[in-house]
């Protein structure tokens, strides 16, 4: 039977437990010191069934999220970006007995419309313990706006994906595992949990002090790999490994991270919420990845197919857990081709871009943009962003007066989350149409394309690139 998260933790503070767990911008704390504090957490959750925590860069999120995770409690796992009709869905549905966060989110939380937010739950005594069947989390998917979809991943699942991450990557006792992606996403979440495993010690700083500090392993994403290229910091020596998610990372971005991380080997996964690791792949230049053991793939129709024994179990809703795999088998929208153990992807099928690792929806900001008073149209299409890998770039008709670029974003902030922000506003006098009628997505693109290459003589532009 897999070993599950709790058991492997508990290894690593018999073997090290006077080496650091933990560091971030206030403390470090050892091992022993780290499951002290899980245990009166877990102790804390008797009797609960799930938990929502908004998990910040710090230790006693770590310690919350760890604690469930031990107690068998599912974490619903909160993020930043919520918006408050969404928050109160998430808390309908999941219906958690708890909302924890740390102090510095407490304002955030009541924001949102939590009344009682708790910095931690801290009790004495003994906590039951999970089961490999036990609910693990419950996360958000489908982006950034819209309707939230919530996904559940068993004790098992996550456990399965440890397998793996031993089996590919190179994390030994006594390492130092660079996080510094929030802990609300989940890419990061597991780097830490990861490390936590295999004895090593976890920096949820920003990445240039924990790489000044001598960390071996950094864990990433496009975004954060060209802030660091573009410090002026470095070269860091001592990282032999980079663990890259989310956005496609082109070769411009990898080359000059190598530049900065001499020693490092740079991989990059594919993955999902609802499909766990599919493929990696390891180098400079970008090629196909291959499929993580245990991972079967079918290309139906161009769309990329995924079996294996890390799938989640599907999406909670009101009426139970809907929406998993049929047959063993989950697609999430993603096109492809296969060769033997060799997977090529092309992009999403459904109109959804991944901006700095967040899935971002096209649909609601049009929504957004055509609620505004004097706007007549609107379309929005993915463009690519060297340090974001993708971002959402909005064209709008406009009816008679033009409205001020200052005057569109007020407006599309009262309901838009920033990563849902447009990089880029131009006004057309007409959206690229098809012979049939149908926005033309490809000339509008192409229309977006011109516009950051070159002045426009015809088309207004309303806003400047976001930095």
């Amino acid at each position: 039977m897999t070993e599950l998260i709790a058991d492997r933790i508990a290894r690593s503070v018999r073997d090290v437990p006077d080496s650091v767990a933990v560091i971030d911008r206030r403390e470090s704390v050892s091992y022993r010191e780290f499951w002290s504090q899980v245990e009166r957490s877990a102790a804390g959750m008797r009797g609960l069934r799930r938990v929502a925590v908004l998990p910040t860069s710090d230790v006693g999120s770590l310690v919350t999220v760890v604690a469930a995770m031990s107690a068998g409690v599912s974490v619903v796992l909160l993020h930043r970006h919520l918006l408050p009709e969404q928050y109160a869905q998430v808390i309908e549905v999941a219906g958690p007995g708890a909302v924890v966060a740390s102090a510095s989110q407490h304002r955030r939380m009541r924001r949102l419309g939590c009344t009682n937010p708790i910095e931690r739950l801290d009790a004495d005594g003994s906590h039951f313990g999970a089961e490999s069947d036990s609910e693990l989390l419950v996360g958000v998917t489908s982006g950034t706006t819209g309707e939230p979809k919530l996904f559940v991943r068993k004790q098992h699942s996550w456990a399965q994906t440890l397998d793996r991450s031993d089996e590919v990557f190179d994390v030994r006792t006594g390492d130092r595992i660079s996080a510094p992606g929030a802990l609300d996403h989940t890419h990061f979440l597991y780097g830490a949990v990861h490390g936590l495993t295999r004895g090593a010690a976890i920096d949820l700083r920003p990445a240039v002090d924990a790489l000044g500090s001598g960390a071996t392993h950094l864990y990433s994403v496009p975004t954060i790999a060209w802030d660091i290229a573009r410090s002026g910091a470095g070269p860091f020596l001592s990282v032999r490994e980079v663990l890259s998610s989310a956005a496609r990372w082109p070769s411009a971005g990898r080359e000059a991270l190598q530049q900065v991380l001499p020693h490092a080997s740079l991989v990059h996964f594919y993955g999902a919420s609802e499909l766990s690791f599919v493929s990696y792949d390891r180098g400079v230049e970008p090629a196909a990845g291959t499929l993580f053991d245990g991972v079967d793939v079918e290309v139906r129709g161009g769309i990329v197919h995924v079996r294996s024994d890390m799938l989640f179990d599907g999406y909670l809703t009101s009426g139970g857990v809907a929406g998993g795999p049929v047959d063993g088998w989950m697609a999430v929208g993603d096109r492809g081709s296969l060769d033997g153990r060799q997977l090529t992807l092309f992009g999403r099928e459904v109109e959804t871009l991944i901006r700095s690792g967040l899935n971002v929806e096209l649909a609601p900001i049009e929504a957004a943009a055509l609620a505004i008073p004097g706007i007549t149209e609107a379309a929005c299409v993915a463009i690519p962003d060297a340090r974001m890998g993708e971002v959402p770039a909005l064209a709008v008709v406009l009816d008679g007066d033009a409205l001020s670029s200052n005057a569109i974003r007020r407006a599309l902030r009262d309901s838009l989350p920033s990563p849902s922000m447009p990089a880029v506003i131009t006004a057309l006098a007409q959206l690229p149409r098809t012979a049939r009628g149908k926005l033309d997505r490809q000339a509008l693109g192409a229309t977006f394309a011109t516009e950051r290459t070159a002045p426009s003589t015809t088309n207004q532009s309303v806003s400047a690139p976001l930095s």
